[in-house]
Parts: C-alpha cells; sequence; structure tokens
C-alpha cells in the first residue's frame, strides 16, 4: 500500500484514475505532455509531438492560440465567476447571440454546459420537457444508433451505442431504442466523403415507430459523422431519410455535433454542410477550442417559444435544469475569442479548401500493412485495421504508442485509428502525418 508520503508526491503518479485508459500500462510506460503551441505538443522529455488529433477532436484553432489566451486572462482579472441561476453577466448573451448568427434555421437560442455529455443530457432533457409543454406527454422514448457516442452521462450512454461504455452499468435509462449503425465493409469500404450504401438504414426509424408508435417517442438523436467510434460519414441521402421520417411522425431531430460543430467539416456545423435542419443541436469541444471546458445547445425558437409559453407567470421557472458553470465568464470570453479567430483566420474556409488534399493523402495509406479501411470527410479520418486474433483492439493500442515514440500523436478506438488534426494544419504537416502513420503501420505488426 502506499503510504500518504508517496500518494502525495508531485511525481507520483499513483492518484489520478485516467479516463479511458489502461492505467497500469501507462503509469508503467507514461506518456507527459509539458507544453503545446500551434500544430505541436512538447513532451516532459523535450521532445516535439505533432497534434494529428486537434486534442481530443477539440483544439480548432490550434494549441495556445495567443488571442484566445489574452482573452481568458484578461476575464480572469476581470470577472472570476458569476452564478447563471437568476443572475447573469453581459458576455453569456453575446456568446448567445453570436451563436445564434452561426447555426441555420430557427436554431436561435443556446442553452450552456460545460462539456458534450452534458449537452447531450440537456438536449435530451429538453427535448422531453418540449413534448410535455405541448401536450405530448406520453413522448418519452428515445432513439440513438448502435455505436453512437454521446458522452458519458446516464442519458448519453442510454441512447450511445458502444458496447464497453454500457455494459458496466447496469439497465440505464428505459425507453430507449436504437438505430443500425451505418458502416458495412462489404458495400462502402474506402469510400471518399459519404459512402453511396446505405441510406435505406434510416428507413429502420419506420419499424421503431411502428413497434412503439410516434406519439410514444419524443426524439431521435444521431452524431451526423459518427466520431468517436471511428468516423462513420453519413451515407448520400441518410440525413435527409432520417429528418423526413421524423418530421412526419412529430420526433424531434436531435444532432449530436460535439465534434462536428465548429469548423471540422469545412462550415460551422454539420447542420450546415448537409443541409438537414434539426431540431436541436449538442455542441462543446470546438466552442472554446478546448482551452477553457463549455458546451452550448442550440435550440429552435419553436421549442424555445413553446417552453416559454407554458411556463405559467412570467416569475416561474420554464426548465427545471442547469449547472453552476453554466456560461462561466471564462469560458464565454475563451469561446468569443475562438469564434472571433474562427472567422478573420478564415479557419472554416480553409478547412473545406484542405479537405481535398487531406483526403488523397489519407487514401494512400490503403496499401499499407493491415488496413482494411479508410474513411475520411472535412478534415476527419480514420485508419481501420484488422484485429489482432484473439486480442482486439491491441494493435491500434501500439501503433499508438510507438507514434507517439516517433513524435506523432494519434487517437484510436478499438483497432481504428482517428485522425482531427488541428484547423491550422498545413499541407506539409498532413505530408508529415500520413508519412509517420505509414512508417508506423510498417513496423507495427
Amino acid at each position: 500500500m502506499l503510504t500518504r508520503e508517496l500518494a502525495s508526491a508531485p511525481n507520483n503518479l499513483e492518484a489520478f484514475w485516467m479516463p479511458f485508459t489502461p492505467n497500469r500500462h501507462f503509469k508503467a510506460h507514461p506518456r507527459l505532455i509539458a507544453s503545446a503551441k500551434g500544430m505541436h505538443y512538447t513532451a516532459t522529455d523535450g521532445r516535439s509531438i505533432l497534434d494529428a488529433t486537434a486534442g481530443l477532436w477539440c483544439v480548432n484553432a490550434g494549441h495556445a492560440h495567443p488571442r484566445i489566451v489574452a482573452a481568458i486572462q484578461h476575464q480572469a482579472a476581470e470577472l472570476d465567476f458569476a452564478p447563471a441561476f437568476q443572475f447573469a453577466h453581459p458576455k453569456a448573451f453575446e456568446l448567445a447571440a453570436r451563436l445564434a448568427t452561426l447555426f441555420p434555421g430557427d436554431l436561435d437560442h443556446a442553452f450552456f454546459t460545460n462539456s458534450g455529455s452534458e449537452s447531450v443530457d440537456t438536449a435530451l432533457k429538453i427535448a422531453l420537457a418540449y413534448q410535455r409543454a405541448i401536450g405530448q406527454g406520453t413522448r418519452t422514448r428515445l432513439i440513438g444508433r448502435e455505436r453512437g457516442y454521446h458522452g458519458v452521462g446516464f442519458g448519453g450512454i442510454s441512447v450511445g451505442g458502444m458496447v464497453k461504455n454500457r455494459m458496466w452499468f447496469g439497465s440505464l435509462l428505459t425507453g430507449v431504442d436504437h438505430l443500425p449503425h451505418t458502416l458495412d465493409l462489404e458495400h462502402n469500404a474506402f469510400s471518399r466523403g459519404q459512402p453511396a450504401w446505405g441510406a435505406h438504414l434510416a428507413d429502420e426509424l419506420e419499424r421503431i415507430v411502428a413497434l412503439h408508435d410516434a406519439s410514444n417517442i419524443a426524439a431521435v438523436i444521431v452524431e451526423p459523422v459518427a466520431g468517436s467510434i471511428g468516423v462513420y460519414p453519413p451515407p448520400k441521402g441518410y440525413l435527409e431519410r432520417l429528418r423526413a421520417i421524423t418530421r412526419k411522425h412529430g420526433i424531434l431531430l436531435i444532432f449530436d455535433e460535439v465534434i462536428t460543430a465548429y469548423g471540422r467539416l469545412g462550415a460551422a456545423s454539420a447542420a450546415e454542410y448537409f443541409d438537414v435542419q434539426p431540431d436541436i443541436v449538442a455542441t462543446a469541444k470546438g466552442l472554446t477550442s478546448g482551452t477553457v471546458p463549455m458546451g452550448a445547445v442550440m435550440v429552435s425558437k419553436t421549442i424555445y417559444d413553446a417552453m416559454m409559453d407554458a411556463g405559467g407567470s412570467e416569475k416561474t421557472i420554464e426548465l427545471f435544469h442547469g449547472y453552476t458553470y453554466s456560461a462561466h465568464p471564462l469560458a464565454c470570453a475563451a469561446a468569443l475569442a475562438t469564434l472571433e479567430v474562427y472567422k478573420e483566420d478564415g479557419l472554416f474556409e480553409r478547412a473545406a479548401a484542405l479537405a481535398p488534399y487531406w483526403e488523397e493523402a489519407l487514401h494512400g495509406l490503403a496499401g499499407e500493412p493491415n488496413v482494411i479501411d479508410i474513411r475520411n470527410i472535412g478534415l476527419m479520418g480514420a485508419v481501420e485495421l484488422a484485429p489482432r486474433p484473439g486480442r482486439p483492439g491491441e494493435r491500434a493500442y501500439d501503433a499508438m504508442v510507438l507514434a507517439f515514440e516517433k513524435g506523432l500523436m494519434l487517437r484510436i478506438t478499438g483497432d481504428t485509428i482517428a485522425l482531427s488534426p488541428p484547423l491550422i494544419v498545413e499541407r506539409e504537416h498532413i505530408d508529415q502525418i500520413v508519412e509517420l502513420l505509414a512508417g508506423v503501420l510498417r513496423e507495427v505488426g
């Protein structure tokens, strides 16, 4: 047993229970980061590590952008905290108004959270509350999708479909069903962008409606591009069909854009990119370029107005939901500065312009050892590896460790390597990412 003195020692790794990490292996072979700037991390041993993952899908403006850093520093000195319950500060309203202009259609109202997980749970609760507010209180069932990732709250893992995230935690929320996922390597392996096959899978929602009846279904939630499972672009026509079916049956459509919003596809949102209008959008990550935890749930005017109309007197709380750190002043300052950087530096347009080069470079890995699929859309990509017999996930894990040793940070999920560089990436960085990854794949075996 560790002594209290040893456990509290500054260089001891044991006290921190790391998330989504094999702790025993990491603490025996740590990969520690000391600093970051632009496209690179610096490890504690001084090595430069090229960031091919934008941190964790979030550092879209690159690391330590001076305008964002300055905004956070100034805000910390001016107003460190203000409650969002019954009080507020001006930047919260300024940010909400900016976001209302950024998202399409009538997604005009922002509810602030602190993470993607909180954004998803907030979106689900708003959907349920709205159905009750309009007299459709029997609509309590939620529909997710197999292999979907919607954070780690009980709502998110209930509608999510990643097995390991669900299997340990009991029965989860009741009244949840799932659409099939859209990846089928027999039909769409090595597709470039949206695969041609698979739009019909959206029609499974009609089967679910027939099973439960539309009068019992509140909302459907999907990632427009399934990200954490390993970048599954939607088949052509899939999202359009899903929107048509939900609208036909009075079911709300929620897009989980925690990864795709704020430039990852070369547009402000996947809703804009695919020209499909959901009722609610859950966002986080790129909102502050990863500098301060923050999320925002964008809600249609129809939903917001219905909730206000059902609220009773004007002194009645319309939605009993929120977080201590909702619209935190530092987060708002970071988000406003980040949005300004995206606009002034043209980072969304830059991502769109680089996407064809990224696609071509990534698909150049098709002949490397054990590569069974490559997927891409916008500045997202995935290289799927054949699993080692009886040891799923091990090959990609070893690739991630070896890549770090060679100066490249990768993101893995199972035997899939996921890539999402900061939007400031240059062509030479893309070449370097692909070259380093090719070497890793040849060596890892």
